[in-house]
């Protein structure tokens, strides 16, 4: 609806608005109606074919042909000015303002005369302080003099270091820092300012001059010694699995070669798990130093071993968590009794006359594990004549070793057997006269003394050092696994 105004025929509301909006119908307004969408400069990569393409190529090749109609020619040179050269003062002043090389004589800058102020210098002045480093060779007084430390001033460090620290604990190669102050005369050395230094791993000193004297201060270093334990699968490779897990390379190889006393290391599993405890002391710094192995152990298969070293009577051994220590000696016992007959001649106690017995006898009851004294290849198994039930083991390097008048026999000719393996029972088969077990040793061929071989030995802890050795095992399986997030300076 619309309203005629009362001071004419104009429209008002929406009309009157209408009417605002209308646009001017000049020749400009027309013609830039028009020109809105023209583009001067079309781009020929695109509506390639297209009028607007055509007409900038068009555009393109008038453009083109202007320059060319307006260039004076390419045979004809267009000449500048070139101004004359400069010399005397003029040229100074061109150099002292160009930027040039350093290298090749820069004189950069604007050059002033000195004045009366300006005094020439009789001597290079001297640096107010020196900061360096040198190392301890063993003698904390001459790496000081050879620094250049005053003989004064290294005498009483070495008295002041050598109270808060023993001599032997200064490892050598441990870094100085030193700080040099103003020499009064230059023919003199310098003062010492400071001296810093890690004297231990667990405390670092330093050496100040204060009102002219030099003190020490002693500074602990807080130190975590929570051992590092690592554990994992053997896998392919027990070395590579253990260093792969972190395990120190060295701390590895005490490892294996703890391990190698109480099983064959190339027969355990793949899926058996090792279990190593190294000595580890971490500083507050952030350095970490690792320690001996304290712990080596399998699990997780049917080889289960832990083992840990107790120190008894000033001596450090191995042993089992049943507090059973590493066997010693040449040759296992092949069994468990007393020697009731030597090697040598004597009067057979059936033949009734005198001859050579070969080996020596070993009372035993009847029934008694027979055990092979070293690993090897059984060649005889079975009857032998007047030794009843007989056992020839070959050892390698010429040895051999036998074993008669056996009630049972648990191997045959061609096994392999290791040492400690049970391999027959005591008893009273061939010329014998009661349950024992006849041992012969044999070198290249020909019968030796057996008890010219030291036999096996096995160390037994018991009563309180028993005890104190299962509590030390407890408090190691106690420790928590942790990966070796440690590098090794040793690697």
């Amino acid at each position: 609806m619309y309203l005629r105004s009362d001071h004419g025929e104009g429209l008002t509301g929406g009309g009157a608005s209408a009417l605002a909006k209308a646009p001017a119908h000049g020749f400009a307004a027309r013609l830039s109606e028009k020109l809105a969408d023209f583009e001067f400069a079309p781009d020929l990569g695109s509506r390639i074919g297209s009028l607007t393409w055509y007409r900038g190529a068009a555009t393109c090749v008038a453009l083109i042909t202007a320059t060319l109609l307006l260039a004076p020619g390419f045979e004809n040179p267009i000449y500048g000015s070139v101004p004359a050269p400069v010399s005397g003062a003029e040229f100074e002043a061109t150099q002292a303002q160009a930027i040039k090389p350093l290298g090749m004589g820069s004189t950069t800058g604007t050059r002033m005369a000195a004045t009366g102020l300006v005094a020439p210098l009789t001597d290079t002045p001297e640096r107010p302080i020196i900061e360096l480093d040198t190392k301890y060779t063993g003698s904390l007084l001459g790496s000081l003099l050879r620094s250049g430390v005053g003989k004064t001033d290294a005498n009483m460090v070495e008295q002041l270091v050598t109270k808060a620290v023993a001599s032997g604990d200064l490892q050598p190669g441990t870094m100085l820092d030193l700080t040099l102050g103003r020499r009064v005369d230059k023919s003199q050395p310098r003062p010492l300012e400071k001296l810093a230094m890690r004297a231990r791993f667990d405390l670092a000193i330093e050496v100040a001059r204060n009102g002219g004297a030099l003190s020490l201060k002693q500074i602990p270093i807080a130190i975590d010694r929570t051992p590092l334990r690592i554990q994992g699968t053997i896998g392919s490779s027990l070395y590579r699995s253990a260093r792969a897990a972190g395990a120190p390379a060295k701390a590895v190889e005490s490892y294996i070669k703890t391990l190698a006393t109480r099983t064959a290391v190339s027969r355990l599993g793949s899926d058996c798990k090792f279990d190593i405890i190294v000595g580890q002391a971490r500083a507050a710094t952030g350095e970490v130093q690792l320690g001996s192995l304290m712990y080596a152990g399998v699990n997780g298969c049917a080889s289960k071993v832990q083992l840990a070293p107790f120190e008894q009577g000033g001596k450090t051994s191995w042993f089992d968590g049943g507090g059973k220590g590493n066997s010693t000696g040449a040759m296992a016992m092949p069994a468990n009794g007393r020697f009731s007959s030597g090697f040598g001649m004597r009067r057979h106690p059936i033949l009734g006359y005198t001859r050579m017995h070969k080996g020596v006898d070993i009372a035993a009851p009847w029934g008694s594990p027979v055990f092979a004294a070293s690993d090897g290849v059984v060649q005889i198994a079975g009857r032998s004549s007047g030794y009843g039930n007989f056992i020839k083991v070959s050892h390698g390097n010429g040895y051999g070793t036998g074993y008669g008048h056996l009630s049972r026999i648990y191997v045959r000719s061609g096994e392999h057997v290791r040492r400690g393996q049970r391999i027959g029972a005591v008893g009273n088969t061939g010329l014998s006269t009661g349950p024992h077990l006849h041992y012969e040793l044999y070198r290249n061929g020909v019968a030796v003394n057996p008890r010219s071989v030291s036999f096996n030995s096995t160390q037994q802890l018991t009563g309180g050092d028993l005890g104190a050795f299962r509590a030390q095992l407890g408090r190691l399986l106690a420790v928590p696994v942790g990966h070796g997030a440690v590098k090794d300076a040793e690697d």
